[in-house]
């Protein structure tokens, strides 16, 4: 004999969820978001929508987290041809093509007090992976990774907040952005080796712990 089964619940299913929330909040971008705009896009009222996210800064925070969430940080084997340079060579291309695809998110993920926990521990995973991969310390890895993380995303905002900004002279804005793309890579590519040879100095470097000992 089949145990008995709960009754069906009757009404409309929910219509505010989290996921909803934050898709719908990605597909707005987080300079455009509004409560109007995110509730019409759900089709409830912006008061409805209060009872889920106490304002808007809460809002964009858990649209930025959920975007950070989606990012597919690219994993390293430890047994790339090129080593630990290669790979922060991948890792600077993955960060310049995230800021680039979500403006407005480098204030949630450049300051370590707006960041929220769950980003936090994806960094902190990021690390150790990192770490283990290539036989350093967890703290020469948390180091490494966000001196090259920190001045990415700096400098890829910047880019990209700028790059065809008026006032453009017979410009073409495709090429403009290619030229400073070029000279980011460059640029990234230099305080790669820099690092790693701060690394490697050791006592006028980065100590086994990570710190900066110059």
């Amino acid at each position: 004999m089949k145990p008995p089964q709960p009754p069906a619940t009757r009404g409309r299913p929910r219509t505010i969820t989290r996921e909803r929330i934050v898709d719908a909040g990605i597909k707005m971008g987080l300079p455009s978001i509004t409560f109007v705009g995110v509730s019409a896009a759900l089709g409830v009222s912006h008061m409805a929508l209060y009872k889920h996210v106490a304002n808007l800064e809460a809002l964009k925070s858990m649209v930025a987290e959920e975007i950070f969430s989606r990012w597919q940080i690219p994993q390293a084997s430890g047994k790339e041809p090129g080593g630990l340079r290669e790979y922060l060579s991948l890792f600077v291309t993955s960060t310049r093509e995230f800021v680039k695809a979500h403006p407005g998110l480098t204030p949630y993920v450049i300051r370590r007090l707006a960041a929220t926990q769950p980003m936090l521990a994806k960094i902190d995973g990021h690390q150790s992976h990192i770490a283990q991969a290539y036989g350093i310390s967890k703290e020469q890895a948390r180091w490494l990774l966000a001196t090259v993380a920190f001045h990415c995303i700096a400098v890829s905002d910047t880019v990209y907040s700028v790059t065809g900004r008026e006032p453009v002279v017979n410009a073409d804005r495709a090429v403009e952005e290619a030229e400073m793309e070029l000279e980011l890579a460059q640029g990234m590519q230099a305080l790669i080796v820099g690092a790693l040879a701060m690394l490697e100095e050791g006592i006028d470097g980065v100590g086994a712990e990570g710190q900066v000992t110059t």
